[in-house]
């Protein structure tokens, strides 16, 4: 047998690169791991967990602004943005050190450097160092789309939004996926002025048409201002440092800082992977079986280079089953079925499962049950916002195929009505569970 220096080489410490990390440690496999920028990867260091952080920092505008109606005298309010801003970057760093302390803890060798693939079993470090593996796994994550137009050297992406010197007081964002509508609300959240552009005439896409249209009305009413089938043509840098950003069809509007959430694309840009045989997929993505192994036998990939399904739960998910496979004699594959997903917009939506409009074209007959309700927690704000929950239904099966929801708390709710839907429960299962009263929770068992 060939002699090689790990049993395990992962490119990439993000969540998926990690886990399998640890897991084929934990196998009794000689690991180690490259990683270019920070280990945590995207998630972690300039992803949801900060992102989040931002969210719930920016709701206070919203909280603070209701708390008078509910007795409280508050004094004079101001918002510190470089506060918020190195809170968060805080959090990360403590973060970025628990995920190196979960590698060291396994002992697993970890290299702060590039790595790139020179065949099936070898990989080059930035420093010059080869080393060999008899498995390698890619697990890159993907890297933000920048369009090509004059002057998008002036534009943001996701990536360096949280570390903005200042708190802009306008600021454009392109595209309406869940990273532009989550961005969207925390600066409007925080008193800025948002004006939203998009190539398409909807927000988020594959979300269920009756909550994309719920959180396009309230944030309409929030003071979101948006501009659909008006991608950005140009954006050009006045004289007083303001950027004048021309969208089809419009005018230009003056903006302090432009975003562009547009989409991710596989980070797979000179790793070296047709040195082994591999060819990309249409979007760049490594091409993986349902065992996340590549073209090349020696090769695995898991996360959101493969272009599946990007969510971090799933990468973590993907590492584990590929660690399991190949190192712990248990061949795992993943159920991609039900994936529960959220938006961490203002208010927050959440689904599951079979859309209405996927329903009715996988399905003889669905029934649809709706609850449109003001949540309590709302009834003395200013702002008359409606949460909005939706069963969807095989009518022969009784079968519940889909549960989506918008309002206060969506998401937490959503994580266990997606057990009840991945368990295959019906509608009448839902009907005989008792109501938790008074919750908004309670309205996923009372829809008749």
């Amino acid at each position: 047998m060939p002699d090689y220096d790990y049993d395990l080489f992962v490119i990439g410490a993000g969540s998926g690169g990690v886990r399998a990390s640890r897991i084929a440690a934990s196998h009794g496999a000689r690991v180690a791991v490259a990683e270019e920028f920070r280990i945590g990867g995207t998630c972690v260091i300039r992803g949801c967990v900060p992102k989040k952080l931002l969210v719930y920092g920016s709701q206070f505008a919203h909280e603070l602004e209701d708390a008078a109606q509910f007795g409280w005298t508050l004094g004079a309010m101001s918002f510190d943005w470089a506060k918020l801003r190195d809170f968060v970057a805080s959090d990360v760093d403590r973060l970025e050190q628990a995920y190196t302390a979960t590698l060291d803890n396994n002992k697993v060798e970890h290299f702060h450097e590039r790595a790139v693939v020179t065949g099936p079993n070898g990989i080059r470090l930035a420093s010059g160092r080869e080393v060999s593996a008899k498995h390698i796994l890619v697990a890159t994550g993907a890297w933000p789309v920048m369009p090509e137009f004059p002057g998008n050297e002036h534009c943001i992406t996701s990536n360096e939004v949280f570390h903005l010197a200042e708190l802009p007081r306008r600021v454009v964002i392109q595209g309406a996926g869940y990273i532009a509508m989550e961005f969207a609300g925390i600066f409007n959240a925080l008193g800025c002025q948002v004006t939203v552009v998009n190539r398409s005439d909807q927000i988020l896409r594959g979300y269920d048409e009756s909550l994309r249209d719920r959180l396009l009305q309230i944030t309409m009413a929030r003071g979101i201002d948006y501009r659909f089938n008006s991608p950005i043509e140009r954006v050009e840098r006045n004289a007083d440092g303001t950027l004048a950003v021309t969208t089809k069809g419009h005018d230009p509007v003056t903006a302090d800082t432009v975003l562009v959430a547009t989409g991710r694309r596989p980070n797979t840009q000179g790793l070296g992977l047709e040195s082994a045989g591999i060819a990309l997929g249409s979007n760049g993505e490594v091409p993986v079986d349902d065992y996340n192994r590549s073209a090349c036998s020696s090769i695995h990939a898991v996360g959101d280079v493969t272009d599946r399904v990007q969510l971090t739960p799933v990468a973590i998910r993907e590492g584990q089953a590929f660690a399991d496979t190949v190192f712990g004699g248990k061949p795992t594959t993943i159920d991609y079925a039900n994936i529960p997903s959220a938006v961490f917009s203002q208010p927050p939506l959440a689904g599951v499962g079979l859309t209405e409009a996927q329903a009715r074209g996988a399905f003889r007959e669905i029934k649809v049950f709706t609850s449109d309700f003001r949540p309590m927690k709302n009834m003395f704000a200013e702002r008359a916002e409606r949460g909005l929950y939706k069963l969807v239904v095989d009518a022969v099966s009784d079968k519940v195929l889909g549960v989506h929801m918008i309002g206060p708390e969506a998401p937490e709710v959503l994580q266990a009505a997606a057990i009840a839907v991945k368990a295959g429960l019906t509608k009448a299962d839902f009907d005989a569970t008792v109501a938790l009263h008074p919750s908004m929770a309670e309205e996923l068992v009372l829809m008749r």
